[in-house]
């Protein structure tokens, strides 16, 4: 069964929300760049807090037979993990308003190259 980034992305804010993940919210990026179709971002309220969400995403999507391309987890207050046309950030409160990712790819230019009919 093929799944899709909506169905990867519904995953990923379920099993967030299972560990407490706060202000979770999806970005669609698909007419914005050809990195990723899908941004999930959420808070944790500590660093343990953060690492323990992202944990138990990438735990319950393998458990889906989805693995992470990518997974970076260092003492930061942000994890990443890239499921291909869908990344997932784990930030702590501080580093999200510090980054603001939402109003940076809400602020980003539609990329016309991504929106040309073949």
């Amino acid at each position: 069964m093929q799944i899709t980034s909506q169905d990867k992305v519904q995953l990923i804010e379920q099993f967030a929300d299972d560990m407490k993940a706060e202000r979770i919210e999806r970005l669609d990026v698909r007419e914005k760049t050809s990195v990723a179709d899908f941004f999930v971002v959420c808070s944790g309220t500590s660093d343990t807090h953060v690492r323990s969400i992202a944990e138990r995403v990438e735990e319950k999507m393998r458990e889906k037979g989805i693995r992470p391309l990518r997974s970076e987890i260092g003492d930061s207050g942000w994890v990443l993990q890239d499921y291909g046309d869908v990344i997932l950030n784990v930030m702590r409160e501080e580093k999200r308003q510090f980054y603001d990712l939402e109003s940076l790819w809400e602020g980003m230019a539609k990329n016309p190259d991504l929106l040309a009919e073949d």
